[in-house]
């Protein structure tokens, strides 16, 4: 039995800044627009701790350090592939805020997140971040819609 798939692996992070604030990135990509964290994908052969900070520099110009693991979320898509969020936090971080062309990052506080457009499937996301006990968000198909199951 073959136990192998092609997964694309990404990542993204929640940066605190001990103030209650948490930094987001008001995206433009019109395929997932909205208020989400910074992060984007593993490239081949690199760590996925390197990825995130890797990522989180290019999109904000802060260099996060001390992450946290805090949970996946994955799906299969319609070709087969397997597609995987590695979602970390901290609140270490060094640097000058700078926004990409990624979209525009700012500090909000994080009880204004609900209230805000944000990316698709941000708001179930975000218990994934913030609720300790919980470490997956899955995906999968079932009579032709998707079910998800938070564990």
């Amino acid at each position: 039995m073959d136990r192998t798939e092609k997964v694309i692996f990404t990542n993204m992070c929640m940066v605190t800044d001990g103030a209650g604030n948490v930094l987001i990135q008001d995206r433009v990509d019109p395929d997932w627009p909205g208020a989400a964290f910074p992060g984007g994908h593993v490239e081949r052969g690199e760590s996925f701790t390197d990825a995130v900070i890797r990522e989180v520099r290019e999109e904000t110009g802060l260099t996060v350090s001390r992450l946290t693991l805090c949970g996946i979320k994955d799906w299969t898509r319609e070709d087969g592939t397997r597609y995987a969020v590695l979602c970390y936090k901290t609140c270490r971080f060094s640097g000058a805020l700078a926004s990409s062309q990624e979209g525009e990052v700012r500090w909000v506080p994080l009880r204004e997140l609900p209230n805000m457009k944000l990316a698709g499937g941000m708001e179930t996301m975000l218990r994934l971040f913030l609720e300790d006990g919980l470490s997956e968000q899955f995906f999968y198909r079932e009579d032709g819609r998707w079910v998800e199951r938070l564990k």
